[in-house]
C-alpha cells in the first residue's frame, strides 16, 4: 500500500500515542498502551470477505492514529443515530445512544465541499455500481474512456464497499459517503469523490445506520457545536 507521507507514523509513536481531544471530542481508545492498541485496530483492520469479496487488511502502524475508528465523548447536540461529517477535520461522526460517538477518518474530494448543514440518507448500496463523468472521461480518456458505460462493484471500484445517498428535501444531493480502492488518501483532501472511508469503516458504519438517518455537513466550525 502506497502511504502519503503525511500520514505514515512509526510502530513507537502509535504505541505511545497519548489521549487526545479535537473538536469538542475527547479519544478513549486512545488510552490504550503497549501491544493491545495495535492487537485492537489490527482485529478491526483485518483481512476481511464482505459478500464475496475480499478485502485486504490494513497496516495500521502506517496510518495516523487520528484516522483509525475510535469511540469517543461526543459533547454536541445532535441525537443518537445522527452522522456528523467534519470536512475540515477529515472525520466521520456517527452519535451513539450512551453519548459517545464512533469517529472514522476520511478523505474529502471536490464534491464534499458542496453540501452544507442538514440532510439524510436516502439509500444505500453494497459494492456500488460505478461511472466515471462526462467530464472525467474528457480530462483522462485513457484511464477512464474504457469504463465510460460504467465499472461493477469491486475492489478497483472507486466508490469501494459501500456507499451512502445523502438526499434533501426529497432530493438526491449527489453527495456521499462511500469507500475508497486507495486507502492511502484518507485524511486528505483528494482531486474527486465526495466523502471517501477505508472499506473497512464504511461497512461498519453501513452497519449502525437506518434510512433516513440525519446528517450534518460541517464545511466550518467544531463538532462540539453540532
Amino acid at each position: 500500500m502506497t502511504v502519503n507521507s503525511k500520514l505514515v507514523v512509526t510502530r513507537r509513536f502509535f504505541l505511545a500515542a497519548a489521549p487526545f481531544a479535537l473538536a469538542g471530542c475527547a479519544a478513549n481508545d486512545m488510552k490504550l498502551a503497549g501491544p493491545g492498541i495495535v492487537a485492537a485496530y489490527d482485529a478491526r483492520y483485518g483481512d476481511l470477505v464482505d459478500n464475496g469479496i475480499e478485502v485486504p487488511a490494513l497496516d495500521v502502524s502506517e496510518i495516523d492514529p487520528r484516522f483509525l475508528r475510535q469511540s469517543v465523548e461526543y459533547k454536541g447536540n445532535q441525537p443518537a443515530g445522527t452522522i456528523i461529517i467534519d470536512t475540515p477535520n477529515r472525520h466521520v461522526y456517527h452519535v451513539r445512544a450512551d453519548r459517545k460517538a464512533t469517529r472514522y477518518g476520511c478523505g474529502v474530494g471536490k464534491a464534499g465541499y458542496e453540501l452544507k448543514g442538514a440532510a439524510s440518507v436516502g439509500r444505500t448500496a453494497i459494492w456500488p455500481r460505478w461511472s466515471p463523468t462526462p467530464n472525467m472521461i474528457a480530462a483522462q480518456p485513457e484511464r477512464y474512456g474504457p469504463v465510460r458505460g460504467g465499472m461493477s462493484g469491486g475492489p478497483e471500484n472507486p466508490l469501494g464497499a459501500r456507499a451512502l445517498y445523502l438526499h434533501r428535501d426529497g432530493q438526491e444531493t449527489n453527495y456521499r459517503i462511500h469507500g475508497t480502492s486507495e486507502p492511502s488518501t484518507i485524511g486528505q483532501a483528494v482531486s474527486s469523490g465526495c466523502i471517501r472511508m477505508f472499506n473497512h469503516d464504511v461497512i461498519d458504519l453501513h452497519s449502525r445506520v437506518a434510512l433516513g438517518c440525519h446528517v450534518v455537513v460541517l464545511q466550518a466550525g467544531s463538532v462540539a457545536s453540532a
